[in-house]
């Protein structure tokens, strides 16, 4: 059966390991983006298998199970900004959002353009936590994983990072979580994100920095939010996303 742009495809080279959208075809190369995972590709179309299961959506992770006592208290959630340079995949975080009960609000701007437009959008949405992704990749031909010339835009990341610092020097004030997938975490976090990718330069799932917001937006504030477990919420754990020990931003009231 003929692959056309828009199936459903594996890559036999790389163990069928992952499933990609076919966003374009030129010259026998297929041009590829990860349906769950944060990641462009390209591939021989000879490499490529269609893929004929469902995809299922892995976004079953209930943020507010357990975290809210339902008798006479009310809750104020934190507010969370989503910039993401993926359509799709921001769609999918808005969902989430939305089934965990998180107040998000989701922009969609390119890994280029989002440090010119942060501060307008901090300003504008005043949010406590923003998250800053879409898609990044670590080339190794480039040079070692220590050089930002080495990455897609860890480099954008990093800009956009110092620029919400600039708005907001507090790391409990602004949560910041930023980065894709193989994103140098190091220096993301050394440029004042709370929370980073990619520790081990793995790719990250297109919800893992929606989960963490998540979590932090619906933790009760002023309260540590265990940063192991946190970590283990998502898709690949330390090993993907990492940060430093933060507080909860949800206010919790009474009466209802």
């Amino acid at each position: 059966m003929a692959i056309k742009k828009g199936d459903l495809v594996t890559r036999n080279s790389y163990g069928n390991d992952t499933v990609f959208k076919v966003m374009n075809i030129k010259s026998g190369i297929c041009y590829l983006k990860g349906v769950e995972v944060r990641l462009y590709a390209d591939s021989p179309i000879e490499d490529l298998v269609l893929f004929k299961d469902e995809v299922k959506e892995d976004d079953n992770v209930d943020i507010a199970e357990d975290m809210m006592d339902r008798s006479d208290f009310f809750y104020l959630p934190g507010r969370v900004l989503h910039i993401d340079g993926d359509s799709d995949y921001l769609n999918r975080c808005l969902k989430f959002y939305e089934k965990n009960k998180v107040m998000a609000v989701g922009k969609k701007i390119s890994e280029m353009d989002t440090p010119l437009q942060i501060r307008r959008l901090l300003d504008e949405y005043q949010p406590d936590i923003v998250v800053i992704t879409g898609h990044d990749a670590y080339f190794k031909k480039k040079g070692d994983i220590t050089n930002i010339r080495s990455y897609k835009n860890t480099e954008n990341f990093i800009k956009s990072v110092k620029e919400a610092r600039r708005y907001e020097k507090s790391h409990d004030k602004l949560v910041i979580i930023a980065g894709a997938c193989q994103s140098n975490y190091e220096e993301i976090i050394k440029a004042g994100a709370n929370y980073a990718s990619s520790p081990k330069r793995v790719n990250i799932h297109c919800l893992d920095p929606a989960i963490i917001a998540s979590t932090l937006a619906m933790s009760e504030r002023n309260k540590e939010v265990d940063l192991v477990s946190l970590l283990d919420k998502t898709k690949y754990g330390k090993d993907g996303m990492g940060g430093i020990i933060s507080n909860g931003l949800m206010y919790v009231g009474y009466p209802r």
